[in-house]
């Protein structure tokens, strides 16, 4: 046979599999984790679906490398950040008739974020499949609170949907900007703090070490202060490292506590009881169960399902177990406004309106309105609390170099004079 005519083989165009880990849930509501393998990641959540399952994670099994990683910071995490934009999204879409599926198919498409577009194309699957939008969200409450699951179904029921997501975007955009202004604001004194104890750290364990040694062999008596700057010194010199397992063993301990419920309700009330701090974690709560309340009011959820929901996600043991004595006392015939007034976690103004609200019928309006004041007194705090702890903390910062130095250098001078 000629050359040219020879017939040779071609490598047949092979891809390889991958193996896929996943989280879903059957038709029953079970969840189930396994894994499947696939070419890519597309193939294998439409595997999956084929299965009728409804995929809420997927991630390749396979070891990655530190760039493939899917690290948080690098947009594998669904903060509150993307919920709100996305609930922002939804209203907008919501408003121009844009239809339900094709809302989620458009946003699945759109969101940088590849967890929120799996959670997303989940949510339009099951629409698809003929859920309600509220039941698709409530399969992926790491994503949908059951205050907002909640405030859906209720647009749903009442055939407001369009304006519950407004609701939604809005209460969401509030919550957001006053969480994160609070954040934002302790951002600075946290590193001044930071850097006060780091310096003061350097100094004992490295610097006066060096200075004292001096002082030390000249045979000079020293000071009673300087005496005991030397022996901390000394202290952290030798016992450092147990000191710092120490703090990180007690570290461990209370993120450990705060998994708890005894725990968290431990921490929580510490949270409040700390000077000037508590009484604002106090405001912020207090501006979250009235903006939580109001909301679901207006949008037409029912009152004690409303004071439930707020104690659920109003993000404090302590006062997640005050509204759920106040849901029971309201469910028992109680009024709202006698069912706060047992608790003194609950100040009398919101007791006042609450009962204005009753009289009236204006109840939502008017904790809207005091969400408003207790946000503003939020602020202001926050403000204030910055504008104390930054001179406080740079005056301490040289107060406390100043005496460590002071304290081994007039030693030092006077020991000069003296020859």
């Amino acid at each position: 046979m000629p050359t040219s005519m020879r017939w040779i083989p071609r490598p047949l165009n092979v891809t390889s599999n991958m193996l896929f880990k996943y989280h879903a849930i059957d038709q029953d509501s079970h969840e189930r984790d396994g894994t499947i393998e696939a070419p890519t990641q597309e193939v294998a959540v439409s595997a999956l679906q084929r299965r009728n399952l409804i995929v809420s994670a997927i991630e390749s099994a396979e070891k990655k490398s530190l760039l493939e990683m899917n690290i948080p910071f690098f947009g594998g995490h669904i903060s509150n950040k993307d919920v709100v934009i996305l609930s922002r999204q939804i209203a907008t879409l919501f408003e121009a008739q844009v239809s339900a599926l094709r809302i989620f198919r458009l946003l699945a498409a759109e969101v940088e974020n590849k967890n929120l577009a799996i959670v997303l194309s989940a949510v339009g699957d099951d629409i698809q499949g003929g859920s309600p939008i509220s039941k698709a969200l409530a399969r992926h409450p790491k994503v949908f609170t059951m205050f907002y699951v909640n405030m859906v179904r209720s647009g749903e029921e009442s055939g407001k949907l369009s304006e519950t997501f407004v609701y939604l975007a809005d209460y969401l955009d509030r919550t957001y900007d006053i969480v994160s202004k609070a954040e934002n604001a302790l951002v600075y004194p946290i590193f001044v703090i930071a850097v006060f104890f780091g310096v003061m750290t350097l100094m004992l364990t490295l610097v006066i070490p060096k200075i004292s040694a001096v002082l030390i062999d000249s045979g000079q008596t020293v000071p009673l202060y300087t005496a005991i700057v030397i022996g901390f010194s000394n202290f952290l010199v030798q016992y450092g490292i147990f000191v710092l397992i120490g703090l990180i063993a007690f570290g461990f301990y209370v993120w450990r506590l705060g998994k708890t419920e005894h725990g968290k309700l431990v921490l929580d009330t510490l949270k409040l009881s700390i000077p000037y701090v508590g009484d604002l974690y106090r405001k912020l709560y207090l501006a979250r169960i009235a903006d939580n309340f109001s909301t679901m009011l207006l949008s037409g959820v029912p009152v004690v399902e409303a004071i439930e929901i707020a104690g659920s996600v109003v993000g404090n043991s302590v006062y997640s177990g005050v509204l759920a004595q106040v849901g029971a006392d309201v469910r028992g015939g109680s009024s709202i406004s006698d069912a706060l007034g047992k608790h003194p976690e609950i100040p009398g103004i919101m007791v006042a309106m609450a009962k204005v609200g009753e009289e009236t019928g204006e109840l939502g309006k008017i904790l809207s309105t005091l969400a408003k004041f207790y946000s503003r007194e939020v602020s202001n705090a926050v403000d204030t609390l910055v504008g104390l702890i930054e001179p406080i903390m740079i005056v301490l910062l040289g107060l406390g170099v100043g005496v460590l130095l002071a304290a081994v250098l007039l030693p030092i001078y006077n020991l000069a004079g003296a020859i």
